[in-house]
């Protein structure tokens, strides 16, 4: 066996230690248990609120809370089969940054940028499942795992190979962390469509809000060096799963699920 081929090999054994599956049926690599990345999400939770104000708008914030608690109401519902925050702690950050994000260890946060935007309860609605479902999904336990496996193979082929660490890291990052970023957002998108329709939040909206992302401007990478899909892209994939979502939609509406946040 040759000096790459050992490394290549070490880094393979390492992806052969924890795999798991999503829950749309995606294998994943998870060398970390859930309780750990809960503490990694609590403890870069609290330091964030230490760096960034929350809103003084009160009607901001309870805007946010309340969508966030109909998306996180209806998670037990979905049967999903993964381990699930038993509760959630909402914070509206004041921030222009268009962002929001959710961590292990039930923690919601949004920028108030993000609601010049996302302009509709729905749409809200819509980015708050995505990030949510990053946390159900185990998105985070698969990041660091990837990383720690794509840094011992980066470290390791370099040593055996001679080839540059900095050359080696730009391919790794490239051909294996990047693409598998992407694969998360694509999953977030779909779980997040799914979860929405079932809180009573119309899945059409996930749509417009990546339209209205696509008003935004700026320079943009080409989608095999981003770390999310192109926008393009997103709006294909949610329409094509729109039909299968319109119908969780019009039942939860059905049973009185008809959130009113706004």
């Amino acid at each position: 066996m040759t000096r790459t081929q050992l490394a290549i090999s070490l880094a393979v054994a390492a992806s052969l230690v924890a795999c798991a599956t999503s829950p749309l049926g995606r294998r994943q690599l998870k060398l970390v248990s859930d309780s750990e990345v809960s503490q990694m999400g609590i403890q870069s939770f609290a330091e964030l609120k230490q760096k960034t104000p929350a809103t003084k708008n009160t009607t901001q914030a309870a805007y946010v809370q309340c969508v966030s608690n109909a998306i996180t109401r209806v998670i037990p519902s979905m049967n999903w089969h993964v381990p699930v925050p038993a509760s959630w702690e909402v914070v509206t950050f004041q921030s222009d940054d268009v962002n929001a994000f959710a961590l292990p260890g039930g923690k919601i946060g949004v920028y108030t940028g993000l609601l010049k935007v996302a302009t509709t309860q729905d749409q809200l609605a819509a980015v708050i499942g995505h990030e949510v479902s990053h946390v159900l999904a185990g998105h985070s336990a698969e990041r660091v795992s990837s990383n720690a496996v794509g840094s011992l193979g980066t470290a390791v082929a370099s040593a055996y190979s001679g080839i540059d660490a900095k050359t080696l890291s730009g391919v790794t990052q490239t051909l294996f962390l990047l693409p598998y970023s992407r694969s998360h957002e694509s999953e977030a998108d779909l779980l997040g469509m799914d979860l929405m329709a079932k809180a009573g939040f119309d899945p059409a909206a996930s749509i417009a809000l990546w339209q209205n992302m696509s008003k935004l401007g700026g320079q943009k990478p080409p989608q095999i060096m981003s770390t999310h899909p192109s926008n393009e892209t997103r709006i294909h994939d949610l329409s094509k799963r729109l039909p299968q979502d319109e119908p969780l939609y019009q039942q939860a509406r059905a049973s009185g699920l008809r959130p009113n946040c706004m």
